[in-house]
């Protein structure tokens, strides 16, 4: 009977990942299970006393809150956590990544667009300041899509709605107000959009004029606005925007794919419904691509500030100097505070899901989730919705809620995504491309319509550097047009969700 595998990721660990799942009694790595652990959980292979650290990746993930013995499965019935100290030795790690000379980088087919940046997609977007003029957007880009009219170019991917549920009721000074303003300028401008119509009502907190006079956005062929009360109502809106689109569809489709160079590329680096299999699977095989890319001169962006809580001083001792170090460190401390005022904790998450895939506490997430991110020094911090400006490998301050974190990536600059997935996320992003990442091969064969890559392999034997280069050459593909699973499903029109900080009013 052939044993059931578990893995070792640190000699410094007191624990072993179940690849298979271990039966009660059954031997594995010397030791003998005490109870049944199921696949991608935790099993102690020594004994770990009360208030003793539980190590995994050579870290702490959390402290026992009984006595366990080695063999038993090692989980939230077991472990708790509570605040430790963490040395963050500011650019302690930080080194000269090497870049390749602009002959020697990869290259992909994009859109060159005006300012210089490259877009991997060509898509007409329709944009709203609030949500009371959402419906208006939508059946703008209904309109267009079910027309007929973009027969005539094929180059355009398509007309997208980006509604969201604020734009109103908020603070029109602060923080709240400031984020939702760099989302919307980030699309509006996004290098993926051809052309782009921000529709208002009117009368809303969230005014147009104001945000095209602060960001010096000026109308023309690529970017048109209107508001539903000036232009006479609902149908003489949706009239408005289908004839100005209309109008701007022979000015985006000349935009015509041409040979790129990767350092173009800006990746998002997401995950969601991790498990325990992701911190040794996907995301480490991401990492690999995020610093292939960076090789390349590319660039490649981390994000989830309170999914690298517990992981953070690993990202400031590859911090290219003390500002960066310390900023990434201050937005921790924001998001410390954030949590307290509005009740909750950092440790909220691991969601049920997660919990139930064999991840036990914020910290064991964390040290997973920072993996995609390589080994590649750390040159900037930015903040939601941030343009995206540095070359290499970069933080942005987001929630770990998906959508909300992808949102603001997106605004940021990110022309393609990569989203590693355990438990299976169904998620797509216009206009990003998504590359759905499966941790295992059961997922990828359960959900193989949602799935781009299997990454479940690396637990048969195949190297994670070999993965991480299916990667990054995937990455090239999808920039240049190959189709993702999500986006061949249709997903993206409803993903679109600007971060809400602040009193709703």
């Amino acid at each position: 009977m052939t044993a059931p595998r578990v893995v070792r990721l640190s000699p410094q660990d007191n624990v072993v990942i179940a690849i298979d799942a271990v039966a009660q009694a059954a031997q594995a790595a010397n030791v003998t299970a005490q109870q049944r652990i199921p696949r991608g959980h935790k099993m102690a292979i020594e004994p770990i006393g009360e208030g003793a650290p539980v190590k995994k990746f050579g870290q702490i993930i959390g402290f026992a809150s009984r006595g366990i013995g080695p063999g038993e499965w090692v989980h939230e019935h077991n472990v708790t956590l509570h605040d430790f100290a963490r040395d963050y030795r500011i650019g302690e790690d930080a080194k000269n990544d090497e870049v390749l000379p602009p002959e020697l980088r990869a290259t992909f087919e994009g859109y060159v667009r005006p300012g210089g940046r490259t877009g991997t997609r060509n898509y007409i977007g329709v944009l709203t300041s609030v949500n009371c003029s959402a419906s208006v957007a939508k059946f703008i880009a209904e309109e267009i899509n079910r027309s007929g009219l973009l027969d005539d170019y094929p180059g355009i991917d398509g007309a997208v709605a980006f509604v969201h549920g604020t734009g109103c009721g908020l603070a029109a000074y602060g923080e709240g107000f400031d984020v939702l303003r760099r989302t919307q300028w980030g699309y509006a401008t996004h290098p993926n959009l051809g052309a782009a119509v921000m529709v208002g009502l009117g009368c809303e907190v969230f005014q147009i004029d104001r945000m095209k006079e602060e960001y010096g956005l000026v109308e023309g062929d690529h970017f048109q606005t209107m508001t539903i009360q000036a232009t006479g109502g609902t149908k003489k809106t949706v009239a408005e925007g289908v004839e100005r689109i209309k109008a701007m569809l022979p000015v985006a489709a000349r935009a015509k794919r041409e040979t790129r160079p990767a350092s173009e590329i800006v990746l998002a680096l997401q995950c969601g419904g991790s498990d325990g299999y992701s911190g040794i699977t996907a995301n480490p095989a991401l990492g690999v691509a995020s610093d292939l890319l960076v090789k390349h001169g590319g660039t490649a962006v981390l994000a989830e500030t309170p999914e690298i809580y517990g992981a953070e001083h690993l990202l400031t001792r590859r911090a290219v100097n003390r500002t960066v170090g310390e900023k990434l460190v201050e937005r921790i401390r924001w998001w410390e505070e954030y949590t307290a005022r509005n009740g909750g904790e950092m440790n909220n998450n691991p969601s049920p899901g997660n919990k139930a895939g064999g991840l036990t506490t914020i910290l064991e997430k964390s040290l997973g989730a920072a993996a995609k991110g390589g080994a590649s020094s750390l040159r900037a911090v930015y903040e939601y919705a941030e343009p995206v400006k540095e070359k290499g490998f970069v933080f942005m301050d987001t929630p770990g809620y998906d959508p909300v974190c992808a949102t603001g990536q997106v605004a940021g600059g990110s022309n393609v995504m990569c989203f590693t997935t355990g438990r299976g996320s169904a998620f797509g992003c216009k206009p990003t491309p998504s590359i759905k990442l499966a941790t295992s091969t059961d997922i990828y064969n359960r959900m193989n319509d949602d799935m781009d890559i299997n990454c479940g392999d690396i637990l048969d034997g195949v190297p994670v550097a070999e993965k991480g280069e299916e990667i990054f050459e995937r990455v090239l593909k999808v920039a240049s047009g190959e189709r993702t699973k999500s986006e061949t499903l249709g997903y993206g029109d409803l993903e679109f969700v600007p971060w809400q900080i602040g009193a709703v009013m």
